[in-house]
């Protein structure tokens, strides 16, 4: 056999340096500290997030009503559907704790205003969504005009449900 390289092969390593290996790849010279890679690249987006506004669309633009209703719109449903369901559980298990629970209570829970409000701009609103989806007053100057009808019928249907 002959100790010459062949063509592919890299050559061997010499025996007037036994210390040093024959390496595929160059040393990095950026390495300061020993970290995962995955590591360091959430610790990097990490410290770029503090920079970062939260949402930065509420300091670009100007708020809008469509914005105000769209909140309050959710907020609504959710309070609405979670009270019902509290209701609904605490109408099923009351005859067997001893409570009298009954509609009357339901009614007059409705005629306290948080509950009025909420009803009244769930419903509107859901009015003003279902005439969106006709695909009507879907221009700039008609959604303002039906966001502030909304509220208007909101406080009007508020107070003539908490004063009958």
């Amino acid at each position: 056999m002959s100790s010459a390289p062949s063509a592919g092969n890299p050559p061997p390593p010499s025996p007037t340096r036994p210390h040093q290996r024959p390496t595929l790849t160059p040393p990095s010279l950026a390495a300061t500290e020993s970290m995962k890679e995955n590591d360091a690249g959430t610790s990097i987006l990490a410290r770029q997030r503090l920079n970062r506004p939260v949402a930065p669309h509420l300091m670009i633009y100007k708020a809008q009503i469509t914005w105000y209703l769209s909140g309050l719109n959710r907020i609504t449903g959710c309070l609405l559907s979670g009270g019902f369901y509290v209701f609904g559980a605490l109408y099923l298990v009351a005859p067997y704790i001893g409570w009298h629970l009954e509609t009357a209570v339901l009614a007059a829970a409705f005629a306290k205003w948080p509950a009025v409000l909420k009803v009244g701009a769930k419903v509107f609103n859901g009015v003003r969504h279902l005439t969106w989806d006709t695909a009507s007053m879907i221009d700039n100057k008609k959604v303002n005009q039906t966001g502030w009808t909304v509220v208007g019928l909101t406080v009007v249907s508020a107070l003539l449900l908490a004063f009958l």
